[in-house]
């Protein structure tokens, strides 16, 4: 099956990487479907915009069935739709918060993952693909929640792909660095912040925003996304860019060294 056969469902498509992802698979060929929790706006896409909340069960069996009823099959599933909580001491995020953001960020892709694989089953074919994060291999400080999503996202993919790949399905996690996207802008203050961290706190994302001026675009990880897509044989992780370099720190750099170079960066005391 060549590409402008195959149908591809990209999960949070309204801007940032799942925008760039969209618009990428699209010029490569798919037939793509974007999804947002308000659906198609105006403006000029080169792929469709379906209503989704991934944290509503009735919600994904809807779109799920509304694509199958227009294209009949589903062969690449991208599950991007995520958020994160600005830099923030862990016990500044009260436990509703922390609920909320699994719930977007790792039950989402699991709700998108179990709507869709029974279609994938029967085609005896497809791709899963979960756009993860440096920070699901490298934690960052005053960033455990999303960090913790994210080790989450990885640890379901490694796990999924063992279990599908017999049934001709393959499922990668895509892990990038500093990405400048709208997501910055989006980010979730702590809800139940304490002055001691204040400082720290103002210090932190200061230096995140520093960061990522000069930080790669999505269209990075879009392009590694359609690597994985089509690749004969997909790796289970893909670190674009400063990741890659970051994974290999991660894997054979004294933990020491790298303990301290991550205060360093944020310029954090010893």
């Amino acid at each position: 099956m060549n590409m402008k056969s195959k149908v591809a469902l990209v999960t949070g498509a309204s801007s940032g990487i799942g925008e760039a992802t969209a618009r990428r698979l699209s010029k490569a060929g798919y037939t793509v479907y974007g999804t947002s929790r308000r659906g198609g706006q105006p403006g000029q896409r080169s792929f469709e915009m379906l209503p989704l909340d991934v944290t509503q069960d009735e919600s994904v069996d809807a779109a799920v069935q509304q694509l199958l009823r227009l294209e009949g099959r589903i062969d690449l599933l991208v599950n991007n739709a995520g958020f994160g909580v600005a830099a923030a001491g862990a016990e500044e995020s009260s436990i509703e918060q922390a609920q909320a953001i699994f719930d977007t960020n790792f039950f989402g892709m699991v709700r998108m993952t179990r709507a869709v694989v029974p279609h994938m089953r029967s085609q005896r074919g497809g791709r899963i693909i979960n756009i993860g994060s440096v920070l699901g291999f490298l934690p960052m400080p005053y960033m455990a929640l999303y960090s913790a999503t994210k080790h989450a996202v990885a640890g379901y993919s490694e796990s999924l792909d063992h279990e599908l790949r017999t049934l001709g399905i393959r499922v990668s996690v895509v892990e990038p660095a500093y990405i400048n996207t709208p997501f910055d802008a989006n980010l979730m203050k702590p809800d139940a912040p304490l002055d001691v961290y204040r400082e720290i706190r103002a210090s932190v994302e200061k230096r995140v925003k520093e960061v990522l001026v000069g930080a790669d675009g999505p269209e990075v990880v879009a392009d590694i996304v359609l690597k994985a897509a089509t690749a004969a044989r997909p790796k289970i992780h893909y670190a674009p860019g400063l990741a890659s370099r970051m994974r290999l720190l991660r894997r054979f750099a004294p933990a020491s060294v790298l303990d301290a170079g991550v205060r360093k960066d944020l310029r954090l005391e010893a």
